[in-house]
């Protein structure tokens, strides 16, 4: 078997923790600040962290043809992601934003067979399903409150979010094959600093008037521990290991958001919402495919007509999509 060791998913585990209280501390920010205000600011903050430590991510060549790889991804995370979750967040609660995150795994393994041809197993797909329907129970089951009052509808933003993350994901394991994830990760920073930058001047965006400490320490908490941290431990995690491996600790992403927003935004679940928690939780690990012998090496046709390895672990779609390719001799 395989050796990974341990840094990768400490790596893993510790951007869970940090994204798991981005929700709570967006959620924060948001009450006080234009969505549009809050996204500009921790990508300008990051970016300019990034700048500084020019030299530490710097790659020594660029390929031009992932130049398209690399727009994709900043296009899909940070920059659209952040408009939907950010919307989101003004409509429904931390801890059901945070649920709808555990979809991502799922929302991967759909767009490696969409768009890189991998077939998805009636396994994954009866997954697919329920946990999208949990998804739509606990939307369905949400209350309007002061904080959350328009659920349903911040629950179906969230999920185009996690749409553009899977997005994200696929391009990002592409291109850590060549290029450091901090690099990447700042790519990201960069690409959405341009991005929000233009939106700041839409009549639709208010500009703050006062900076209060706690929502302005919430903004520079998303710039140094989210768009820093948690992407930079995301990204590292994700070079090391297969996309399917990495990306099942989205899951631990809810189990953080609903703890956190309970403990600092007094936000609670009802017992419906509890359930469809569960039937998401039940999609997401049905969906899951483990390898049954690491040792099994799938063998592919190549364009000429010649037999190929391909050194991948078995159920794992985007592994075998990346993986290289060896002609025999």
């Amino acid at each position: 078997m395989t050796f990974f060791p341990a840094l990768p998913f400490l790596s893993l585990f510790a951007g869970m923790v940090l994204w798991g209280s981005s929700f709570v501390a967006f959620k924060y920010a948001v009450m006080f600040f234009d969505p549009i205000v809050v996204v500009f600011a921790r990508m300008a903050l990051s970016a300019a962290l990034f700048l500084l430590a020019l030299p530490l991510w710097r790659p020594r060549s660029l390929r031009r043809d992932d130049l398209f790889f690399m727009v994709f991804m900043a296009l899909c995370e940070p920059c659209l992601y952040f408009v939907f979750e950010g919307q989101a967040l003004t409509m429904t609660s931390a801890s059901q934003a945070g649920m709808v995150a555990a979809t991502l795994p799922v929302l991967v393994a759909v767009c490696a067979g969409f768009f890189l041809g991998e077939r998805l197993s009636l396994r994954s797909w009866t997954g697919l399903i329920l946990a999208l329907a949990g998804v739509a129970l606990v939307s369905v089951a949400g209350t309007q409150t002061a904080a959350a009052p328009r659920p349903l509808f911040g629950n179906f933003l969230e999920l185009l979010a996690m749409l553009c993350a899977a997005g994200y994901t696929v391009s990002m394991k592409k291109l850590c094959a060549r290029y450091s994830p901090w690099f990447l990760t700042a790519v990201q920073s960069m690409v959405g600093t341009v991005f929000f930058l233009p939106l700041l001047f839409l009549p639709s965006t208010t500009m703050p008037q006062a900076f209060p400490p706690g929502p302005s320490l919430a903004v520079l908490y998303l710039c140094v521990c989210i768009s820093i941290g948690a992407y930079g431990f995301y990204n590292y995690g994700i070079s090391k290991l297969p996309a399917w491996q990495a990306s099942a600790f989205v899951n631990l992403i809810p189990v953080f958001s609903m703890l956190l927003g309970w403990l600092c935004l007094d936000e609670r679940l009802t017992s419906p919402q509890l359930v469809g928690v569960a039937v998401v939780f039940a999609g997401v690990l049905l969906c899951q495919q483990w390898p049954e012998n690491d040792n099994t090496l799938p063998r592919a046709v190549t364009e000429e007509g010649a037999v190929a390895e391909i050194v991948s672990l078995p159920g794992n779609p985007l592994e075998e999509a990346f993986a290289p390719v060896r002609g025999k001799d």
